[in-house]
């Protein structure tokens, strides 16, 4: 007699994947992804169809979210190698034959224009906690020099493009995870007490060091003229301090209640440079003044927190490593951002998650979501 099997019902079906999603964390992003569409809608309506390809951009993100929330850790540790490989060959072909807008090599055509760096924001550390991973339980001085190694070659190479603003999320991305894998603090403060000291020293010989014709060793001229003008933007209110002058002005001009959705002088009066992508958080506190800044500012708080309380729980060193860089990025990404508008940091092409208009990093950030929720259903797999 034949055997007859029941076909499972769709739910029954759908439940395992769904499995995959951490709740808290989806919550946070869904507050930011409502943030982003309100802001590109107001910020954007005359931009053609950005507030539509933001929209897409977000299903996009989100479909990659969910694909790579059903690969396990173990899966995903196995890509560490090869995608680290990759994104280092594509970064030499970039410098070799690779594509220059605006004075910066960053492209290649591979049949489509890509931008290899933002591989490494991903790559970078799933290497350096595979590296960790299988130098677990007999970790040395050693081992942190070759993790320190593997991060300052893609670094380096993205430094030189020059892209100082993806250079320092990778940095941020694979400190992080040599920091969470042990490195002692005496090895930390020194440094940290050298950048202080550094930037206190510019900060009181600025004008000597501003002055024109003075030329710093190491940085180029434009990175120059980004932290000078930090220090000082009235040295040039229509030139290279524009964008940090219009950018306070908004911010300011807010108040504590905003002046309103869709109200916004300085962002419809177009006097904020780039306020689809870069800069849109000035466009967001003009509208939305302090109150809507404190809801963001809790929103990427909390993703950051329920980050690293996936960190935290996670079963294995890599999973651990992993999931704390990946949070790190969020932070990196969010502080930046809202820093350098805000006047207090210079002037980098960092996006604000999910606000800003970008489909290479909203593309980056549901691939790194989709990892943390991963390393959450994996949690929860070994806790059952």
């Amino acid at each position: 007699m034949a055997a007859v099997f029941e076909k499972p019902p769709l739910r029954r079906r759908v439940s395992p994947m769904l499995q995959g999603f951490d709740g808290p964390l989806a919550f946070a992003v869904f507050l930011l992804a409502c943030a982003g569409l309100l802001t590109m809608y107001s910020s954007g309506f005359d931009h053609g169809a950005r507030f539509v390809d933001h929209g897409r951009n977000m299903v996009l993100a989100g479909t990659i979210m969910f694909v790579v929330a059903q690969v396990p850790p173990q899966r995903l540790m196995s890509f560490a190698v090869p995608l680290y490989l990759l994104g280092v060959g594509l970064l030499i072909a970039v410098a070799v034959f690779g594509i220059t807008k605006k004075g910066a090599k960053r492209w290649i055509n591979v049949g489509v224009v890509i931008q290899p760096s933002e591989i490494l924001k991903i790559a970078a550390p799933l290497m350096l906690a595979w590296w960790f991973q299988k130098r677990e339980g007999h970790l040395r001085a050693f081992d942190y020099v070759v993790a320190g190694v593997l991060l300052a070659i893609p670094v380096g190479l993205i430094v030189k493009q020059p892209d100082l603003g993806t250079a320092v999320l990778v940095a941020a991305a694979g400190l992080s995870v040599i920091f969470f894998a042990g490195l002692s603090w005496k090895l930390i403060i020194p440094p940290v007490v050298l950048g202080i000291t550094a930037v206190v020293l510019i900060v009181v010989f600025e004008p000597t060091l501003c002055a024109e014709g003075m030329r710093w060793p190491v940085l180029h001229d434009y990175q120059q003229q980004r932290i000078c003008t930090l220090l000082d933007p009235t040295k040039d209110p229509l030139g290279k301090g524009f964008h940090i002058i219009q950018g306070m002005i908004a911010i300011g001009s807010g108040g504590v209640f905003g002046k309103g959705f869709m109200q916004g002088t300085q962002t419809h009066l177009e006097f904020i440079p780039e306020r689809t992508t870069d800069f849109i958080f000035a466009a967001y506190s003009e509208e939305f003044g302090l109150l809507g800044n404190l809801f963001l500012i809790a929103s990427f708080l909390f993703l950051v927190l329920r980050g690293l309380a996936i960190a935290l729980e996670a079963p294995t060193v890599f999973s651990r490593l992993l999931a704390g860089a990946i949070t790190m990025i969020f932070f990196t990404y969010s502080f930046v951002n809202m820093g350098m508008v805000s006047g207090i940091l210079p002037v980098v092409g960092v996006p604000l998650p999910f606000i800003s208009y970008g489909g290479t990093a909203m593309v980056t950030l549901g691939l790194g979501l989709g990892i943390l929720m991963s390393i959450s259903k994996s949690k929860r797999l070994v806790q059952t």
